[in-house]
């Protein structure tokens, strides 16, 4: 499932980051609202089409909420809250599209459910809750265990699994979730039906509703579904809400560890348990949140859960320690947005005006258990806490506000020898509440750094970086938030760890978003950013992938600030490759969708064409991200993208890495659907880059490139071979290709990355593929001997579809392609390519060995075009027939037995291996056969072959 895709969603609220002072600092601005955010008109259009100012202080695109004015909204533009609801529903129903996919996950989760499902008082009535559970369960699993199930009964068993989890479900009733059910809780026979109701409607392609239903296991049983049944999700999804009470758990605990009371064991007991309590409550407040924006279709609720921190006075040892109101949830949205968020009595009013009347009973009911903590909650403050340096394990978890007693001592004396207004300009920064007086701060500090940058020091501490922080996240001038940034930026290019003491204030970088929709400052932030350094999992908004394209788009200048020097499309390069390769590889193919959807190809190619060399690299590596996430965009890119570009980048190119995502990319454009698309870009690479001849710049990429590349780079070689020459008449060009095929084919000296490699390399070869780019040679083999998957009783026979004569001439034109292909592998491959595929058969990993008997199948419906050649009569070819009939072996699946049996007949009319095989393996092999002859007709035919018998005449092979 794809990690935290949108916990952000921009809710519309003010900003303001000044809030450790008691004096909060509003921009100006309109009234918060929920209209859908339009992104900007600029992103990834040509520039030349608008009329937007790259650096002009006095007009903003983009407003300081980040929202469009009414002026520049467009109603043809995709809104940033559809895109987020989009992403809530992917990230929930993705885990249970993991169920689909992961036997192992599966497994796991079946384990998890069961352990809750024990039966713990024997002798009582269940009422068949236990046997609908599990008879859901199976149903489910039959479902995913024979995906070729007829529609019909596919939809059927659908419907009943839903009609027994929904008995079970049902346990959540106002009257029953607080009972057991033979000893076991209903709250955790109920969760876990949610669960599978989950994957049930995942199964029905209905994400939204599979959605809510697993939200509503958070509601049904929070500390089960947290701790044992959904550990990941939770963490990824919610915990990011309640970090706050995880902080200040762990900061209590550390203070108790330093009281030596005799009651400290009770202390920590009662912690505990109002920490687990806490969690629960947030738990159910945020998944009835997000339960309710699935719900309304598309804007999230007016009001955001507010889970307030505990008041335990008794654990504080220090009476002079400042006291903190509100929750740590409404500092995060005052640091950003600068309104507070609107508190209600309880969450039975948030909720219970927009639930609908059969939903109303269940949330209330699950509230009440915790209204008496809400209610406390609501009105309690934090008393600081305490810390010493000796101590960074848990300071550095502290929220921005929390000021220590200790540091400030420490930093007043590091700062007593230092210039009068210096001194002052530092205090004024960490304590003082009035903006306006930390904003001339900022310009007496950037005065003394530029005088004497010894102070480097002074500045570096986490309260002075902390302030600088706030002022740039409150300020609404730009020419001192432009300081801000240079200021921060010289500090981190100095010492990296001044970035992680940002990335620990501003952990989610929801200030850094805000600085982004920044009109006028937007390059120059995201150079600050640059260089604090962001991991993916911090990265979470919905909005930084138009965020970052923006500034790849206006980008290509170089920025200072003070004496740093750098282009933002760098920075833009490292977000994009972060967001593309740093989350779980769902997000990750969720975020190069976005990039692919708001029009990033058509810039990356633009910067492919204008950018340096080291920038092309950088952007074909993230071409290369976008077509795994799509590969349907393959078509666009081999018509719009000059391939002279790319053969320029390998000849330049002096970087191994960077060559090696250069050929990874060519390597997915030659995978194209359309035949006729495929010899047009055949055509483009052929004629070269100046005087280089393109066969020879892949001869010496060859040459030079690593193992694992090696068979890919020869794909396309032997390809572009085969393309303008015969295939009776080798070259050196077919030759080196097939010699470094073959060479990886040797098991016994090659890994297991380069075993992969060259399994896609075959399946490549095979040069028929479906409109995503997968390779389709093994489904079409399969299709020929007659084989279904969907069917249970017998085969089609030979594959015939009904096509308009323009497919019928394309595939033909593929056919000649595989022909000449076969032949040039029989001819110039030779007895050392045909041990090699077989060996690699016996004793490849299985996805080589599967691709192995694929290409041996397709090379052996055109056997008979090499007529009585030396290879035909070799032993190479015993060794390569012996493996086929090994591979016949129920040991092995029913599509490689079906590929198996499809190539020995081929073979059979062309060589005279049946007379070198005996009785007893004749008799052996028609015992397999006879075990496939239902699904393929090829299997039968080769038995009557062996036998001697006569059959009914099929169109053979």
């Amino acid at each position: 499932m794809g990690s935290l895709s949108e916990l952000l969603a921009k809710e519309g609220f003010v900003r303001d980051n000044f809030n450790r002072k008691k004096v909060r600092f509003n921009r100006t601005v309109a009234a918060p609202d929920h209209d859908s955010i339009s992104l900007p008109i600029y992103i990834c259009r040509d520039r030349k089409s608008i009329d937007v100012p790259k650096h002009k202080k006095s007009s903003s695109v983009v407003s300081s909420k980040g929202r469009l004015s009414s002026a520049s909204r467009r109603s043809d533009e995709p809104a940033i809250d559809e895109v987020a609801t989009k992403a809530v529903i992917s990230i929930l129903s993705g885990y249970a599209g993991k169920y689909l996919k992961d036997k192992d996950f599966r497994d796991s989760l079946r384990n998890k459910c069961q352990s809750c499902l024990v039966r713990r008082s024997n002798g009582l009535s269940d009422n068949g809750v236990f046997a609908n559970m599990e008879l859901g369960i199976e149903s489910i699993e039959k479902l995913i265990d024979n995906p070729g199930t007829i529609k019909e009964l596919k939809m059927k068993a659908l419907r009943n699994s839903i009609g027994f989890l929904t008995i079970v479900a049902a346990l959540n009733s106002k009257e029953s979730r607080h009972g057991t059910t033979c000893g076991t809780p209903n709250s955790h026979l109920s969760a876990c039906a949610q669960l599978y109701l989950s994957i049930v409607y995942k199964l029905e392609k209905n994400d939204r509703i599979s959605a809510r239903h697993a939200l509503q296991v958070f509601v049904d049983s929070p500390q089960l579904a947290r701790t044992h049944l959904l550990p990941d999700l939770w963490e990824h999804f919610f915990l990011p809400h309640l970090l706050h009470i995880k902080i200040w758990y762990h900061k209590q605990i550390d203070n108790l560890s330093d009281d030596c009371s005799k009651d400290q064991e009770e202390q920590i007991n009662n912690l505990s348990k109002i920490y687990e309590d806490h969690m629960d409550m947030g738990t159910i407040q945020f998944a009835l949140y997000y339960k309710e924006w699935l719900k309304t279709g598309g804007q999230p609720p007016a009001t955001l859960p507010s889970v307030a921190l505990p008041s335990i006075n008794s654990l504080s040892s220090s009476s002079s320690r400042r006291r903190r109101s509100s929750s740590f949830g409404n500092f995060l949205h005052r640091a950003v947005f600068g309104a507070p968020i609107e508190k209600q009595a309880s969450m039975e009013s948030d909720y219970g005006a927009m639930e609908q009347k059969e939903e109303e009973e269940e949330e209330e009911l699950c509230l009440d258990d915790y209204d008496n903590n809400q209610q406390r909650n609501v009105q309690s403050t934090l008393s600081d806490l305490r810390s010493s340096s000796s101590k960074p394990d848990y300071t550095r978890f502290l929220p921005c506000q929390i000021l220590q007693t200790e540091s400030r001592l420490t930093r007043s004396s590091s700062i007593a020898s230092s210039s009068s207004d210096l001194t002052r300009a530092v205090s004024s920064i960490t304590t003082s509440e009035n903006l306006p007086e930390c904003e001339t701060a900022i310009r007496v500090i950037t005065k003394s750094w530029l005088d004497d940058q010894l102070i480097e020091k002074q500045l570096s501490n986490p309260s002075v970086i902390e302030g600088m922080l706030e002022v740039l996240f409150a300020s609404t001038n730009e020419e001192i938030l432009e300081l801000v940034i240079s200021l921060l930026t010289e500090l981190v290019s100095k010492n990296p760890a001044n970035g992680k003491i940002i990335l620990t204030l501003d952990p989610r970088l929801e200030g850094f978003t805000e600085l982004m929709r920044n009109s006028s400052l937007f390059l120059k932030a995201a150079i600050l950013l640059h260089f604090v350094k962001p991991e993916a999992k911090q990265m979470i908004s919905t909005e930084w992938i138009p965020l970052v394209l923006r500034v790849l788009e206006f980008g290509d200048q170089t920025q200072q600030l003070f004496s740093v020097r750098c282009r933002p499309q760098i920075a833009a390069y490292y977000f994009l490759d972060r967001l593309l390769t740093g989350f779980d590889e769902d997000r990750n193919l969720e975020n190069g969708r976005q990039v692919i959807a708001i029009g990033g190809l058509s810039l990356l190619l633009r910067r492919i064409t204008n950018g340096d060399d080291v920038e092309k690299c950088k952007a074909v590596s993230v071409i290369y991200w976008c077509i795994q996430a799509d590969g349907r965009c393959r078509h666009y890119l081999a018509d719009n993208l000059n391939p002279e570009l790319i053969l320029a980048l390998l000849v330049r190119g002096k970087e191994v890495d960077g060559n090696e995502t250069v050929f990874s990319l060519l390597v997915e454009l030659i995978c194209l659907h359309r035949f006729e698309q495929r010899t047009k870009l055949f055509d483009k690479l052929l004629k070269g880059l100046d005087c280089l001849n393109t066969m020879q710049i892949l001869l010496v990429s060859l040459q030079k490139a690593t193992q694992e590349k090696r068979p890919l780079i020869a794909t396309i070689m032997l390809q572009l071979d085969l393309f303008m020459g015969d295939p009776l008449k080798s070259s050196v060009y077919r030759e080196e290709a097939i010699d470094a095929i073959t060479e990886a084919l040797d098991c016994q000296i090659c890994n297991e990355n380069v075993q992969e490699q060259t399994a896609k390399a075959l399946l490549i070869l095979g040069g028929r593929y479906a409109y995503t780019g997968t390779p389709e040679a093994e489904n079409w083999i399969l299709k020929e001997a007659g084989y279904d998957e969907s069917l249970e009783g017998g085969f089609h026979g030979r594959y015939f579809i009904v096509q308009g004569s323009k497919h019928l001439n394309e595939d033909d034109e593929i056919e000649h392609w595989q022909r000449k292909a076969a032949m040039a592998l029989w001819i110039s491959g030779g007895e050392k390519l045909i041990r090699a595929i077989g060996e690699s058969i016996g004793y490849g990993i299985p996805c080589l060995a599967r691709a192995s008997l694929v290409t041996v199948a397709w090379m052996s419906k055109f056997v008979h075009t090499v007529g009585d050649g030396d290879v035909l009569q070799s032993a190479a070819l015993s060794i390569l027939i012996r493996k086929l009939i090994d591979s016949l072996n129920r040991d092995n699946t029913i599509e490689e037995r079906v590929l198996a049996s499809f190539s020995l007949l081929a073979l059979s009319k062309s060589s005279g291996f049946m007379f070198e095989i005996s009785e007893d393996e004749k008799m052996a092999m028609v015992v397999h056969l006879r075990n496939i002859s239902k699904v393929t007709w090829t299997a039968k035919r080769l038995a009557s072959v062996i036998t001697g018998s006569p059959s009914r005449r099929h169109s053979g092979v």
